[in-house]
C-alpha cells in the first residue's frame, strides 16, 4: 500500500502545483448553471491525475468527477481533481484534490492536498492519518455547545433548502457554524480536530472517499447513507465520534 500511497501523493502535489500556476488568473469556463459552475481546468486537472497514476498502474480504474478510465483489475481510484471549483473560480484560496483508492469495496488509501496552504492529509488502511508529516487526530470536545461544524449545501434547490434549514438549527445549539465550499477539506479539517462535525445531505463520492478514511483512522464516525431518490448521492454525517447528533 506504501506505493499506492506514494502514488496518489505525487499525484496531488504535481496537480497542486499546475493549479496554483493557475490561481488567481483568468480562466476558461466550461458551463455554468445557476449554482454550478465547470472549468476547462478540472479536466485538464484529471487527466494529469490520470497520467500520473495509470503510468504507475495501468490495469487501475479512475472514477473521477471529470469521466472514468476504465481498467482490467478491481482496484478503482477515487477522483476529484478540483474539490471547491467555485471557490477556485471566484480566488477563494480554500479548494483541494482528493484522491482515495478502494479495493473491493474497502479504502485503502486516501490523499487531499491544499495546494494554496500546501497542507497534505494521508492516510493507508489499518494506519494514523498525516497532516504534512505529522499524526493527525480527531478532537476531544463532546458537546455541541463547544462544537464547530460544517453543513455542506450542493447545486440543487432541494439540498439548499435542506442544508439552510439545517444551518439554522445548528447555528442556534453550537460553537460555531460554517458553510465552506469544499467537501474533503471539511473532512480532512474534522480528522485533524479543526472542525468537530460535518453534515451534507447530498454529495458525491469522489468528494468525500478520502476523507472518509482520514477521518475513521484518525478515530472520528462516518455515516454514509445512499440518496433516496438521486443515483449516485449520498447524505453524510462525519464527526469526532464524541459528539451525538440528532438529525
Amino acid at each position: 500500500m506504501q506505493t499506492f500511497l506514494q502514488s496518489a501523493c505525487e499525484a496531488v502535489l504535481k496537480t497542486g502545483g499546475f493549479l496554483r500556476s493557475h490561481f488567481g488568473k483568468e480562466l476558461h469556463v466550461d458551463t455554468r448553471e445557476a449554482h454550478d459552475i465547470k472549468l476547462e481546468l478540472d479536466r485538464r486537472s484529471q487527466k494529469l491525475i490520470e497520467e500520473i497514476l495509470l503510468g504507475y498502474h495501468p490495469d487501475h480504474t479512475i472514477y473521477g468527477e471529470e469521466g472514468i478510465v476504465e481498467g482490467s483489475s478491481a482496484y478503482q481510484w477515487i477522483v476529484d481533481p478540483i474539490d471547491g471549483t467555485s471557490n477556485f473560480f471566484w480566488g477563494i484560496p480554500h479548494f483541494s484534490i482528493s484522491i482515495a483508492l478502494r479495493y473491493r469495496g474497502q479504502v485503502l488509501v486516501g490523499v487531499i492536498y491544499d495546494p494554496i496552504r500546501n497542507e497534505l492529509w494521508a492516510v493507508e488502511q489499518g494506519a494514523t492519518p498525516t497532516l504534512n508529516g505529522v499524526q493527525i487526530f480527531v478532537s476531544r470536545r463532546k458537546t455541541l455547545a463547544d462544537a464547530v461544524i460544517s453543513v455542506g449545501i450542493s447545486k440543487s434547490l432541494e439540498s439548499i433548502q435542506s442544508g439552510l434549514t439545517l444551518f439554522q438549527r445548528m447555528v442556534r445549539v453550537v460553537n460555531k457554524c460554517r458553510i465552506m465550499g469544499s467537501a474533503a477539506l471539511d473532512m480532512a479539517y474534522v480528522a485533524c480536530g479543526r472542525l468537530d462535525v460535518y453534515i451534507e445531505s447530498q454529495i458525491n463520492l469522489w468528494d468525500i472517499a478520502a476523507g472518509m478514511a482520514l477521518v475513521e483512522e484518525a478515530g472520528g464516525k462516518v455515516e454514509l447513507s445512499p440518496h433516496p431518490v438521486k443515483l449516485g448521492k449520498y447524505s453524510i454525517v462525519a464527526t469526532n465520534g464524541n459528539i451525538r447528533l440528532s438529525l
